[in-house]
């Protein structure tokens, strides 16, 4: 962290504790001024011509200490504290700053990093989801977010309990990047289980937060983080999830951020599915099935897989059969069989083989997807 990154920090951050004025406030007076010197160095007549901004609020941030000396000292302090952390600072102010995130309404004026996030990054696509998925939900996360991974696509969620986990681990699996938003300071792992996920995660992209560290884990700041999620996406593809769970939180910011939103579409008897449905219902939506929805609507291009490219071993008649029976789309060991018009016991032991291969890959339910 250089000592600008910080300089700005600080008058972000004591800006944001003035009672009444949030990020749109502050964007508007980072966007009226020059440089945030200007607007230490204003008065209250000019810093009140931002709509909102009334004469108590503007005194108070020409009160924000602008002595550098006192800003230097609190730099060495910082910069040693973040460096003892891993961790890195960026706010809106800089370059480095995510593009795609800067382009939101409420974007995040600063943003606490560990890992990376790299211009590979601008291709993100967010999985978001129940946190108590069925056998179902959880194959249809682990193929969108294999599938997006192997087309050099970031994963971007909120590591939280079931979609979220399985997506990020299906991203690392696959050596795919993926992103997590956490809802809570950088110093506090939540849920504590995915500590060593939380881990890999950084070894394979970032983690991020807007929350200072020793943030705890509150009920208003999950909502609040989920518009950085869907804000740092070209798209969001929602998976099970009830009418009032927190990805309808994420797919409602997609929506009005103008990101292309999707959903993938479930039992119409699940409670767990009524929120997917309803937005593909009210065309908020739109309804995928394969990641070939999602590549063709964000127009980007799908790595090729062909055997000469994959370079694949050597298989029997009935492995090659079967091989070229499965594809991206999941499909399930009956109908495997069917279609292969091999009895199941014996689809099972060549797709065992194909497994010994890394040719197949078995999901939940015995339903098989390529590798």
């Amino acid at each position: 962290m250089n000592y600008n990154t910080f300089r700005n920090y600080y008058y972000i951050s004591s800006i944001l504790k003035i009672d009444g004025i949030g990020i749109q406030k502050t964007v508007q007076l980072l966007s009226s001024f020059e440089d945030l010197y200007f607007i230490a160095n204003s008065n209250i007549a000019s810093i009140t011509t931002i709509e909102g901004i009334n004469p108590s609020q503007a005194a108070q941030i020409l009160k924000i200490n602008t002595n550098e000396n006192f800003i230097k000292s609190e730099f060495d302090k910082f910069s040693s504290f973040l460096e003892k952390n891993n961790t890195e600072l960026i706010t809106f102010l800089d370059k480095d700053y995510p593009y795609l995130l800067k382009n939101i309404y409420t974007p995040p004026l600063y943003l606490f990093i560990k890992g990376e996030i790299t211009k590979a990054d601008l291709s993100s696509v967010a999985i978001v989801g129940t946190r108590l998925p069925t056998a179902y939900g959880k194959m249809q996360a682990e193929y969108f977010a294999s599938s997006l991974s192997k087309n050099n696509v970031t994963v971007v969620s909120g590591m939280a309990r079931g979609i979220d986990t399985i997506s990020h681990r299906n991203a690392i699996e696959n050596r795919g990047r993926t992103i997590a938003v956490m809802g809570t300071g950088m110093d506090v792992i939540y849920p504590s289980e995915n500590r060593n996920l939380f881990n890999s995660i950084i070894e394979n992209g970032a983690v991020i937060t807007e929350y200072d560290f020793q943030t705890k884990p509150d009920s208003q700041n999950f909502p609040r983080r989920n518009r950085i999620i869907s804000g740092l996406s070209l798209g969001t593809i929602v998976i099970e999830t009830r009418k009032n769970g927190g990805a309808m939180h994420t797919a409602n910011y997609a929506f009005e951020q103008n990101r292309d939103l999707f959903a993938v579409p479930g039992n119409i008897s699940s409670k767990l599915s009524e929120g997917t449905n309803q937005l593909i219902k009210e065309n908020r939506a739109k309804l995928i099935t394969t990641i070939d929805d999602v590549l063709n609507d964000l127009n980007i291009p799908k790595l090729k897989t062909t055997s000469e490219e994959q370079n694949i071993p050597e298989l029997n008649l009935f492995e090659e059969k079967i091989y070229q029976i499965i594809n991206d789309e999941p499909k399930q060991v009956d109908e495997i069989s069917s279609l292969a018009k091999i009895n199941t016991s014996d689809c099972l032991v060549h797709l065992f083989g194909l497994e010994m291969k890394n040719l197949v890959r078995q999901l939940p339910g015995m339903y098989f997807i390529r590798n």
